[in-house]
């Protein structure tokens, strides 16, 4: 089955990019639209299948590969890599059918440029996605990792904004630099604790000294930190997230960023259990850091779009923070943020592309009235308040359950930081404040008689993704019982002491775990 995921999309790719030119872009959109929902809809059945009482890898693939370089095609996911293959292949279809156009075009006038390349790369990313999270190989992951590297640059320089060359290179450069730092930390790890294989499960840090532990962590820390991205690392992501058409944010900051996060937790917390809380406290530091610095760089823009992607740094920022902790409820917090923030930040991202779509900009100082019921967009205002709502952690709403459970499971380890970050989580409020109150309200100008409709297909993607928001925010069970079994088998792998004192914090919203697994 994770074969299957995995091939399916860069058949599709493949075949899109030889198919013949007179299709049309409907019809391509089309064919991308369909593997893709094959695509999800099976990862939807794993998700059926998923073994509840099991932490461990499930739904095992391995096959020989290149022996001599330790190399093999060795597949398997877990409850922390599932719901993030889920939420990727989810995310690409809202892609899909997210419209990349200039301002005022509708479905039939956008996309007129190489449409066969732009919906093969769309698949590729997708693949590249699923066999980073799949990988139970070092470099097999390597190369899934660099695989979004080609596809997004592309996607940035082809159908991106004016600046968009500037952008994509300076994406480019980061994003290398990135699978270098990891790549040469898992070369160390496997090298150094003289394994024959770089197959995951036969790794172990054990033996190595406090010093090389230290150094090998903190290469991955850089390596992911760029992808996240965490502040001082993230000086490619404003620039790539607002030059990047609205399709290609989604994916950007929904599912490429996760992989970050993905890797820190899987290689750093689980390689290194000793070492990571040596450094938790570092670690801490950084995140509260990027919390303040998204929140008050967004606060400070006048772009819409450049204000959602400073406040991703922000919310990246209390994923570190949560995974620092090592707590089984800020770790099942942390895996929880990454959803909740990739389903909001792709509603926002779409949202902002409908509204300069139709009003033909992002100038929050030229942008009033949204709202208005007959010449406005009432219906695209609505799910920004919905989304921005969704963001600020409103309870009803699945921000509130994933950054309750960051917050309640880091304060005994972390108090001082998260205080920091509550009062930051008051400042998301602002910002959003900010932008609803002169985007949606306020007098619509009246030299402009209407804005155009926003047609059904540009607005079922939205409507599905606050739909999903809000059902995971009043049933937060959903959320998390796929999560709970590997973060507390993650959480279990810390020194007996700090076991120990954390064994009181258990999360309330999902059901216990078996006495076998629940020992610590």
């Amino acid at each position: 089955m994770l074969s299957l995921l995995l091939w399916l999309p860069l058949i599709g790719a493949i075949a899109l990019l030889l198919a013949p030119p007179q299709w049309s872009v409907v019809r391509l959109r089309n064919i991308a639209g369909v593997l893709t929902l094959l695509v999800f809809l099976l990862s939807c059945y794993l998700l059926s299948q998923f073994d509840l009482g099991n932490g461990g890898w499930q739904f095992q693939e391995y096959h020989a590969w290149a022996q001599p370089i330790g190399l093999s095609y060795s597949l398997a996911v877990d409850g922390l890599s599932l719901p993030l293959l889920v939420m990727g292949n989810l995310l690409t279809l809202i892609a899909i059918y997210t419209i990349t156009g200039a301002p005022h075009e509708t479905t039939a006038g956008a996309l007129r440029d190489r449409p066969r390349l732009y919906y093969s790369l769309i698949l590729l990313v997708n693949a590249g996605v699923t066999g980073a999270l799949s990988a139970q190989n070092l470099l097999l992951f390597v190369l899934f990792y660099e695989l979004e590297l080609i596809p997004f640059y592309l996607l940035i320089s082809i159908w991106g904004g004016p600046k968009r060359s500037y952008a994509a290179i300076k994406f480019l450069l980061y994003t290398a630099v990135s699978g270098l730092f990891v790549l040469a930390a898992f070369l160390g790890i496997t090298f150094l604790s003289q394994s024959t294989s770089f197959d995951y499960g036969l790794l172990t840090t054990d033996g190595l000294e406090l010093k090389v532990r230290l150094i090998l962590l903190t290469m991955l820390l850089i390596g992911f930190g760029i992808k996240i991205p965490l502040v001082p690392l993230h000086t490619w992501m404003p620039d790539a997230y607002v030059e990047a058409s609205p399709a290609t944010a989604i994916l950007l900051g929904g599912i490429l960023a996760k992989l970050g996060t993905y890797g820190l937790i899987r290689f750093g917390l689980q390689l290194f259990p000793d070492t990571w809380t040596l450094i938790g406290p570092g670690l801490a530091a950084i995140g509260t850091i990027s919390v303040l610095y998204g929140a008050l760089s967004a606060i400070a823009q006048k772009d819409i779009k450049r204000m959602v992607a400073y406040s991703s740094i922000g919310h990246m920022g209390y994923m570190l923070v949560a995974a620092a902790a090592g707590t089984r409820l800020s770790i099942l917090g942390a895996v929880a943020q990454m959803i909740s923030h990739g389903l909001i930040l792709a509603l926002l991202f779409f949202l902002v592309g409908i509204v300069e779509r139709k009003a033909g900009t992002r100038d929050l100082d030229v942008l009033n009235g949204l709202m208005n019921p007959i010449r406005g967009l009432p219906l695209t205002s609505a799910l920004l308040i919905a989304a921005g709502m969704a963001s600020a952690g409103i309870p009803g709403l699945v921000g509130f359950v994933a950054e309750f459970m960051v917050f309640q499971g880091s304060f005994t380890t972390f108090p001082l930081p998260i205080l920091v970050c509550i009062f930051a989580s008051g400042l998301t409020a602002v910002y959003f404040v900010i932008l609803l109150n002169r985007t949606c309200f306020g007098k619509l100008d009246n030299a402009i008689a209407y804005y155009p409709t926003v047609l059904l297909s540009e607005r079922w993607p939205a409507l599905a993704l606050a739909a999903i928001i809000l059902f995971l925010g009043v049933q937060p069970q959903w959320l998390v019982r796929w999560i709970q079994p590997t973060t507390n088998a993650l959480a279990a792998q810390f020194p007996t002491v700090l076991a120990d004192q954390f064994a009181t914090q258990q999360p309330t919203l999902a059901p216990d775990l078996p006495p076998a697994m629940a020992h610590r």
